[in-house]
């Protein structure tokens, strides 16, 4: 009996294995990235820069604001930071993004959620160590 069953299923297995990204005729959404919006696509580029430029740019920041140095070479230093660190490479330009909704303000930190998601799923008891407040 399960035999048949399996060999009854794998047309339809087979039918979606083969229509390869188009899924839609099934009833499934094509996903096209991992982001729910392209402000957190924006915002993850700008994580991943900001990451990877952090050392050199804070050595540069460094010479370049120090006083006790030469005027040359802080000169050099700053002139070195212009070229070749990017500008949205700063920790300032990283914005804290909800990644249910992708909404930039009003996020609860701990749980990387906009207010409104936390709020519903606190009501629906789907967080973690998180009770409504009751008196």
């Amino acid at each position: 009996m399960a035999g048949n069953i399996a060999n009854s299923a794998s047309p339809v297995l087979s039918k979606i294995i083969s229509a390869g990204p188009s899924f839609t005729s099934f009833g499934f959404q094509q996903v096209r990235n991992k982001w729910t919006k392209f402000k957190t696509m924006r915002d993850m580029k700008r994580r991943q820069l900001t990451k990877e430029s952090a050392p050199d740019r804070l050595r540069l920041l460094g010479l370049k604001r120090n006083n006790i140095l030469p005027l040359e070479i802080r000169d050099l230093a700053s002139q070195t930071f212009v070229e070749t660190i990017p500008k949205c490479s700063s920790k300032i330009g990283v914005t804290r993004r909800c990644v249910v909704t992708s909404r930039g303000y009003g996020t609860v930190y701990r749980w990387r959620i906009s207010r409104f998601v936390f709020r519903h799923l606190a009501d629906h008891n789907l967080l973690s160590g998180v009770q409504r407040a009751m008196w």
